[in-house]
């Protein structure tokens, strides 16, 4: 803005309207959209992974492009809403203090909407009969109720190593690192790697919603959300009370 009497130039400062528009924006809106399209981009590069694997691979294809991806979108994406891009995640995220309660539920709404469309693009793009001979990338490893408990118990363990090390590499203080983003896709690939045929080492209820929703697939839908989130209490009763720095743990902080 111009002082014409002084002949200055004063820069005009955003009003305190403006100001609290964009901060609404930026701490509510733009986390949960970020939340969707890294969900969305992760699930689609794994649910491609699973249609597309050939026989000679293994598991090795889609433990590395879940691995790889999920590092890809943590680096670019992260320092916005912090990078979840699973809703076990974002329980155990807000339980050690790195998520509000009031943002949970948003947060999981954009991540399972994230994963019906990454899912629902991946059947866009694959040959018909390569989709539904993957069942839509859906998880169907667990096919008899004698495998439930191995898958339920497989999916707890997993997920803890993967939501340990997100908490630890990326909210806990003392053992923040710069490397965060692809250490949580390492620990996908190694999860996928170990646990496959045991329970699909699916991890993230999002990844396992998405492709049961476009593939119609539920048997045993349950296991891909019950595993995960008592992962998620876990890592947050161990971080809480036992291995978290003085500014998370709520027993024996000293002086």
């Amino acid at each position: 803005m111009c002082d014409l009497e002084s002949g200055s130039v004063k820069v005009k400062e955003p009003s305190n309207r403006g100001r609290w528009h964009g901060c609404w924006y930026e701490r509510l809106v733009q986390p949960c959209l970020v939340e969707l399209l890294g969900s969305a981009l992760f699930i689609f590069i794994g649910c491609l992974s699973v249609i597309e694997n050939g026989p000679d691979t293994g598991r090795l294809q889609p433990a590395l492009a879940h691995g790889l991806a999920l590092g890809l979108v943590i680096a670019t994406l992260g320092n916005i809403s912090g990078g979840h891009f699973n809703p076990a995640v974002s329980l155990a995220a807000m339980l050690v203090g790195g998520l509000k309660l009031t943002m949970l539920f948003p947060y999981w709404i954009s991540q399972l909407c994230g994963g019906l469309i990454g899912a629902a693009l991946a059947k866009a793009v694959s040959p018909e009969d390569r989709f539904w001979n993957a069942t839509g990338a859906a998880f169907a490893t667990v096919q008899e109720s004698e495998q439930v408990a191995g898958a339920v118990v497989a999916e707890v363990i997993l997920t803890t190593l993967l939501v340990l090390t997100v908490c630890m590499g990326a909210i806990n203080e003392k053992t923040l690192g710069p490397l965060a983003p692809f250490c949580i896709g390492f620990s996908v690939t190694v999860d996928i790697l170990a646990g496959g045929a045991v329970s699909g080492a699916c991890m993230n209820p999002a990844r396992a919603f998405g492709p049961a929703m476009v593939a119609n697939h539920w048997d045993y839908h349950w296991i891909y959300w019950l595993g995960p989130l008592l992962a998620s209490l876990l890592v947050g009763v161990l971080i809480r009370f036992f291995i978290g720095d003085a500014k998370i743990r709520l027993i024996l902080k000293g002086r």
